[in-house]
């Protein structure tokens, strides 16, 4: 049952209403008979030619990338009203996002979306070319994880490996974010955003500077509390806020840019806690986050027609787990590649990676990471090549070697084939080779944090490694029709395990489990109408794990159970007219076995009103048929609420 709204929370709600009503009316008076702004989102033939970059890290059409890729664009964004990264990550049928309370995600791509031992690992995510995932456990914080929504130029969503490119953890996906060029965030914007779970306030301001352009912006989002199943209420409210600058300039054959953001948050910690520590009921207190990072791209155009490209980000992150652990971590990383230009029918491109850690924690009698103070360097090298055999017919094939500071160096392959069969119509297949490797939570992890440990580290871990084969399509048959789809397998080998001992008194990390994963990815849009759009996505996923000789880990053969064995999703777009827009989106997501989750079905809607050329009005509502679960046991997780939103955004 929907609790009802605290009284601030319905005030604030009811003021954002009136104002937002208020500038309506006066703005339909004063507008009647103007041109209003165009909502024409992109054709279906211009959506096929989207440049993007996150495949072959050069610019390529959509149409022709080698892989399994969905892009979300700007006006999908602001079409789902949604509100924080996770949600817009709703938008790709190849991803699942699954909502644990007010601030935390488990998200993934083809399986193993965390469980029993094991958080989500296998996903890379990138910001504006910054990796984003945490030594702590491979994983990323999504309650961390924030842009200004209306600066994302893209997000390019790879389901499928991404290593010899993007290098270790990049096994089952890649999400690439890629903010918009300050020169396309000129003037000012101020968005306001009041809805029943919350409020929403942010700015941003942009502008010219001799030959160059920059923007500065501000954030702050606030969450009430969710409740559980049983109407009790769950202690996930949270508050956050943010600051980012960009600039952009060009100086001859060289382009230069610098972003840099600053972030704090407070987080309630609902049971059982960040690290649950069986036997243990610690008094759980507000988790504190802050977070700096700095990041300087380089790009010059070679006068041969190739192109260099460095980047160098420095990233600090703290964390405060009351009453568990603290971790300060500091990272440098310094890439750079070389495209050549094409010779022959080879076009080469080469680069290397390092990167370093500063990586300080404080553990409880709880648990510790030890060493509690621990400098760690990544190294990597990278080729590839594309080979065009003919103008229908390219290979690309490619490699990385990493070094890690767990298991030494890993090497990470992948061969492509790509073939156009005709005018919009490209058959693709691919094998490639990645690898999870260990992080401080594999083997620096001691529980309880003082001696006798049940839990003492891992002298000997290893990689989780993934053999994935890949077959797609992507096309236009049809004028207003466009589709893709993809069947892979992934053959996945030593992934981890949590070893009890003869004794049965101490417990440790293995590595003695393999597995594999069967499944198939659709997506396609079709334009009913020159202003309605129907777009649906289709993912359905087998998956089956063994245990080795010499494994009794028997509850890490539940880790499959938090995957659903098929999502779908349909979306309806409507412009109903140049200043008003209305979309409809539903999504079903089959159960959970391992804890067991009930399968839900969600409905979404969104109004849009241009009110002038700079003003805009939307309503939206997310789970409109009612509150449901998604990740987690029933005693902890959160029932996700029905909420309405009224956002108005201005800009000048």
């Amino acid at each position: 049952m929907q609790a009802p709204l605290p009284p601030v929370r319905l005030r604030a709600l009811a003021v954002l209403t009136a104002a937002a009503l208020g500038a309506a009316a006066s703005a339909a008076a004063s507008d009647r008979g103007q041109p209003q702004a165009d909502f024409a989102d992109l054709s279906i033939e211009e959506l096929a030619n989207i440049q993007i970059t996150s495949v072959s890290k050069k610019p390529e059409r959509l149409l022709d990338a080698p892989a399994s890729v969905f892009v979300i664009t700007a006006d999908d964004i602001r079409r789902a009203g949604a509100a924080s990264l996770p949600e817009a990550l709703r938008l790709a049928p190849n991803l699942q996002v699954a909502q644990v309370n007010g601030a935390s995600y488990a998200i993934t791509a083809r399986g193993l979306n965390g469980g029993g031992n094991s958080a989500p690992n296998k996903l890379l995510v990138l910001i504006d070319g910054r990796s984003v995932y945490t030594p702590l456990f491979s994983g990323v914080f999504w309650d961390v994880q924030d842009v200004m929504l209306e600066d994302i130029d893209r997000i390019e969503v790879i389901s499928g490996p991404g290593g010899t490119l993007w290098g270790v953890n990049a096994v089952n996906g890649v999400i690439n974010i890629t903010t918009r060029p300050a020169r396309d965030t000129q003037g000012s914007l101020v968005a306001l955003r009041g809805a029943s779970n919350g409020a929403d306030l942010a700015f941003r301001q942009g502008g010219r500077s001799g030959e160059g352009s920059w923007r500065v912006y501000g954030k702050a989002r606030g969450r009430g509390h969710t409740e559980l199943a049983s109407g009790a209420p769950v202690d996930d409210g949270w508050h956050a806020a943010q600051v980012g600058v960009r600039a952009d300039w060009e100086r001859g054959a060289d382009r230069f840019s610098f972003i840099g953001n600053a972030n704090r948050g407070a987080f309630e910690q609902p049971a059982p806690g960040s690290i649950a520590v069986s036997g243990e009921n610690p008094g759980l207190d507000t988790v504190d986050t802050r977070g700096v990072n700095l990041t300087g791209d380089w790009v010059r155009t070679l006068d041969s027609g190739g192109n260099i490209n460095v980047q160098l980000y420095y990233d600090y992150t703290r964390r405060v787990v009351p009453p568990t652990f603290m971790q300060s971590l500091d990272i440098l990383d310094l890439q750079m590649q070389h495209t050549l230009a094409p010779i022959g029918a080879h076009s080469l491109a080469w680069g290397a990676n390092a990167r370093y850690s500063w990586d300080r924690t404080e553990g409880s009698r709880y648990v510790a990471f030890l060493p509690e103070r621990l400098s760690q360097t990544w190294l990597s090298l990278f080729a590839q090549d594309e080979i065009a055999f003919t103008p229908t017919l390219r290979a690309t094939v490619g490699a990385r070697v990493e070094r890690n500071p767990y298991t030494g160096v890993e090497f990470l392959p992948s061969a492509r084939l790509s073939w156009s069969a005709a005018p919009g119509h490209a058959f693709w297949a691919a094998a490639s080779r990645a690898v999870r490797a260990p992080s401080r939570i594999d083997a620096d992890t001691y529980i309880p944090g003082r001696p006798p440990y049940v839990l003492a580290g891992a002298d000997q871990v290893r990689s989780e490694v993934a053999k994935v084969f890949e077959l797609g399509y992507r096309g236009q048959p049809l004028p207003r029709l466009s589709y893709s789809a993809t069947l892979f397998y992934n053959d996945y080998d030593h992934l981890r395990t949590q070893e009890l001992a003869p004794s049965q008194t101490r417990v440790s990390f293995a590595n003695l489990m393999d597995g594999h994963a069967l499944g198939v990815e659709m997506w396609g849009s079709f334009q009913a109408t020159a202003a309605w759009r129907l777009s649906g996505g289709l993912t359905a996923l087998r998956e089956r794990v063994h245990l080795k000789a010499g494994s009794n880990d028997d509850a890490g053969l539940h880790r499959v159970g938090l995957d659903p064995s098929h999502v779908w999703q349909l979306r309806s777009n409507y412009s109903i007219d140049a200043a008003r827009e209305f979309e409809v989106a539903l999504r079903k997501v089959d159960d959970l076995d391992s804890p067991a989750v009930p399968g839900y079905t969600a409905l979404d809607a969104r109004f849009g009103w241009r009110l002038r050329p700079n003003l805009e009005l939307s309503v939206a509502g997310r789970n409109l048929n009612g509150d449901h679960a998604e990740y987690g046991g029933i005693a902890t997780r959160s029932e996700i609420p029905r909420t309405v939103a009224v956002k108005l955004v201005w800009t000048n």
